[in-house]
């Protein structure tokens, strides 16, 4: 009796065991691997999309295809470096006659690429800034097999941003961000950075990889986030090289000692928006936080976007002349 208990007690351990093994690779190919199939776990996808679904009104949507067609218009040139691990990433170039040593370096949402942000990439030529778009590891024509949730990225921004300065001698630079690209500023705020780079603009940033994840379980699965999350992150450390607890945005930006702008929408639901109050309260470096009424996930410049530029241009001059 008590070997027979003994053996359905460890076959239990064994198929609970094994069970979580399989459930923890499952959501790393959904979560974490670049496979194309993969669930788009949350916003940041394709800017034109997002963009589109929002603009349901005639007049927005006019606007909309006005800037696309801006976007064709332009000579953007194609820009390559080699990540820190050996991966090749690439990106484009908007050179601006004008801009005088100025860029900002965009980064997308996951699942995205380049081609994200169109009206943000308008905004910031005609201010007279060069523009830099990434595609992340892990996407667009960069490459990579997994997603770096912002941690790995913050290495690669690195290099990027000495790009910048090494080849296109550039003086003046920030770093803007949405969804996942705002956490891969955040991340890379906390990193030793060049005197070039004056500041940081985050729009929907999260916390953590971990927290993030583990409210996405909640959001789109109703899962709790334990054990799998526990499993699902030791399974990406072996296969990635990171955990999603170390992937913080929430502890790089205390070390921050830039300008550092916040925008997340109060009708967040899919990066919830006590994040942007946390990471406002703990970074270091100036900083200003916008609660954008009424705007969803990465919403803020398509329902606010007078307002938003206005006062992302106002941050940009402060920050040039911040010490």
């Amino acid at each position: 009796m008590i070997k027979r208990m003994v053996w359905i007690t460890s076959s239990l351990v064994v198929f609970i065991t094994v069970s979580l093994l399989v459930a923890g690779e499952y959501f790393y190919n959904v979560a974490v691997s670049r496979s194309h199939d993969a669930v788009d776990l949350y916003g940041g996808s394709d800017g034109k999309v997002e963009a589109a679904s929002a603009m349901v009104e005639e007049e927005k949507q006019a606007k909309l295809e006005e800037i696309m067609k801006w976007t064709e218009r332009q000579s953007f040139e194609t820009a390559e470096i080699e990540s820190e691990d050996g991966i090749r990433l690439k990106a484009v170039f908007l050179k601006n006659e004008n801009s005088n040593g100025k860029a900002v370096v965009l980064a997308h949402g996951y699942k995205g690429n380049h081609t994200q942000m169109p009206g943000i990439t308008k905004y910031y030529y005609e201010l007279g800034y060069d523009v830099l778009k990434p595609d992340a590891r892990g996407h667009g024509d960069s490459g990579g097999d997994y997603i770096g949730y912002g941690w790995d990225d913050r290495i690669d921004y690195q290099r990027w941003v000495r790009y910048l300065i090494d080849e296109k001698q550039e003086e003046t630079i920030f770093l803007h961000g949405f969804s996942m690209g705002a956490a891969t500023v955040l991340m890379t705020s906390g990193e030793e950075l060049p005197p070039e780079v004056k500041g940081i603009i985050e729009d929907s940033g999260y916390t953590s990889v971990e927290e993030e994840l583990a409210h996405q379980l909640k959001y789109l699965y109703h899962l709790p986030s334990f054990p799998l999350m526990q499993v699902t992150s030791a399974v990406t450390k072996v296969r990635a090289g990171y955990s999603f607890g170390e992937a913080s945005a929430l502890e790089q930006v205390k070390k921050n000692k830039l300008p550092l702008f916040v925008i997340h929408g109060d009708q967040d639901e899919l990066v919830p928006t006590e994040m942007a109050s946390r990471i406002y309260e703990v970074a270091g470096g100036i900083k200003e936080m916008w609660i954008v009424p009424g705007a969803g996930h990465t919403e803020a410049y398509t329902i606010a976007e007078e307002e938003y530029q206005k006062r992302l241009g106002k941050f940009l001059e402060k920050a040039k002349l911040a010490k």
